[in-house]
């Protein structure tokens, strides 16, 4: 019988070179630095253009890039199926998930611990209440449609209906902590698999980093991740398969971030609403508190 030669994965049949126009920190530096200047400016001729290059953007992610993640994410398995990798990494992914799926819960009891420290109440009490938002995210991996359900929960906990109706939608958006922690862990989680060097400070600057970049992800299921693979590869030094591995554990685990950043939404809520109680009384009562 002929010896069977061990497989050495695929190869492409042909590649398209896009380089990037920009490197990551340049453009990161850039976006910040137009972002605070339209903010400060009254013109809306820039202001008009970069939102419409920003409507470009998130309907190229989601017409485009998402609807071909899973057929990417595929070819990436079957290459390591082929080469004898897949059981492990399966085996590493299983891990994984059960390690954030924990983070996440402690997370949130700890949030609603301080909430509660603060506003004076069970915390685990605020936290049952919230659980409509959190299985609504289960569903909809999206923490702008779950705006309703979490803004009505929130509401319940005692918040004044003027925050709430403030902090809610703005948490939305810039309060990312479950897919923040996600992130880190999974790219520490990979690291290790893969033997690469890393230390307190290379994870430090990552951290620090993704908190801003995590601002402007779009908000479609998925936008946390293309928007870090950026720094992934600047910082981390995460090649094509490394950031595929990536986007495969991030959408594993997509509606359970998502469901813990809006649920931890609530917890800041109860802070703010704290903190500014005293202008309660210009803002007419909510039936609820």
């Amino acid at each position: 019988m002929s010896e069977i030669s061990e497989a050495q994965g695929t190869t492409p049949f042909f590649t398209v070179a896009i380089p990037e126009p920009l490197n990551v920190m340049t453009a990161l530096v850039m976006a910040f630095t137009l972002g605070l200047g339209l903010a400060h400016l009254d013109t809306t001729y820039l202001k008009n253009a970069c939102n419409d290059f920003k409507e470009i953007i998130v309907k190229t992610i989601q017409a485009v890039i998402l609807p071909l993640l899973p057929i990417y994410i595929f070819g990436i398995f079957f290459n390591m199926t082929h080469s004898g990798q897949v059981f492990h990494v399966l085996g590493v992914f299983i891990k994984i998930i059960g390690i954030i799926f924990l983070l996440h819960i402690f997370l949130l009891i700890f949030q609603y611990c301080v909430a509660g420290l603060f506003v004076r109440k069970n915390p685990f009490r605020l936290l049952a209440r919230m659980m409509p938002a959190y299985f609504t995210a289960l569903g909809t991996q999206s923490s702008a449609a779950t705006i309703p359900v979490t803004l009505k929960q929130t509401i319940l906990n005692g918040v004044h209906e003027g925050i709430a109706g403030f902090v809610i939608p703005l948490c939305a958006t810039i309060h990312l902590s479950g897919s923040t922690m996600k992130i880190v862990a999974c790219a520490l989680a990979l690291m290790m698999m893969q033997g690469i060097p890393y230390d307190f400070q290379m994870f430090a600057g990552f951290i620090f980093m993704l908190g801003i970049t995590m601002v402007a992800a779009p908000g479609v299921p998925g936008g946390a991740i293309m928007a870090s693979l950026g720094i992934l590869s600047s910082m981390l030094g995460f090649d094509e398969n490394a950031q595929a591995l990536m986007i495969a554990l991030y959408i594993a685990m997509d509606s359970f971030g998502t469901a813990c950043n809006v649920t931890g939404d609530g917890a800041l809520a109860l802070l703010i609403d704290k903190w500014f109680g005293s202008s309660k009384a210009d803002i007419p009562t909510s039936p609820h508190n």
